[in-house]
């Protein structure tokens, strides 16, 4: 184990020792499964978890309470994909994990190179077009305009790549994957934001695993708060799966929306205020 690795174990230990009590439990418990319901949904559940497990357990470290909510998503984001994957059935192709496992693992073990602050004002500038986009154009992954096509190979080819690059940037800056995810399948693969959700939560669940694997090799996973916080996301996930698929893709085009404001609100504020 290096320097820097053991320095940041230590600091684990230390925050593993702070006596978290009832109350502050009660509120992890009720953020995990609110995280898992936003997830479920439309995705961006780290913006309610992270912050809460940073405010909780003041001096833990960043690279923990990431690689502890990747623990509490990874099992959220896999029930509520076999939920909705079983209801909806749309075609899917392996390589999507495949490629979601291997990029994100990467993205994470790049992570430290980049600069986030670097990152924001694009990720803002997207959403604010992915937001434009979905809002002047009603019709937009409403209908399945392919019909039961089998869509051609360059389609195939780029719902790959999009596939790979959304997960390399889940492992390195992560908000709004599985809203990148939706949009992609939808709009090249021309088929309805519920098909599109399921797969989308399919594919984040390997790109969460990835990260995971990554976090969990550097010793900045919290176990055993992670697995208790686990099964309230996998609660919370179970009803957002079931509010999907009850509400169908006009729920779905209007928590894209509403995520939109959201995240880029909230990344400009992380933006202006560092």
């Amino acid at each position: 184990m290096s320097g820097d690795q053991a320095w940041h174990a230590e600091r684990n230990r230390q925050c593993e020792e702070v006596a978290v009590g009832p109350e502050l439990w009660a509120v992890l418990i009720v953020g995990a499964a609110v995280a898992g319901w936003i997830d479920a949904v439309i995705g961006g559940g780290g913006l309610v978890l992270i912050p809460l497990l940073m405010a909780v357990v003041p001096g833990l470290a960043p690279a923990t309470a990431l690689g502890t909510n990747k623990l509490t998503a990874v099992t959220g984001t896999a029930s509520a994909a076999w939920t909705m994957m079983r209801r909806v059935r749309p075609r899917f192709s392996p390589w999507y994990v495949v490629l979601g496992l291997g990029c994100s693992g990467a993205g994470a073990l790049s992570a430290s190179l980049i600069d986030a602050t670097l990152l924001r004002p694009l990720i803002i500038v997207l959403l604010l077009a992915v937001g434009a986009f979905v809002a002047l154009r009603p019709g937009f992954g409403t209908q399945v305009r392919g019909g039961t096509a089998e869509p051609g190979r360059w389609r195939r080819l780029l719902v790959l790549l999009l596939v790979g690059v959304i997960a390399f940037y889940d492992g390195i800056f992560g908000p709004g994957t599985g809203m990148f995810l939706i949009m992609a399948f939808t709009a090249v693969l021309s088929q309805d934001f519920l098909r599109s959700a399921a797969m989308a939560k399919v594919v984040n669940t390997s790109t969460n695993l990835g990260a995971l694997l990554v976090f969990a090799v550097g010793g900045h996973v919290w176990w055993q708060l992670g697995v208790v916080l686990a099964v309230a996301n996998i609660v919370g996930a179970q009803l957002g799966a079931r509010t999907v698929l009850g509400g169908g893709v006009k729920l779905v085009r209007t928590a894209l929306l509403v995520v939109v404001i959201v995240m880029s609100s909230y990344l400009a504020w992380q933006q202006f205020s560092s």
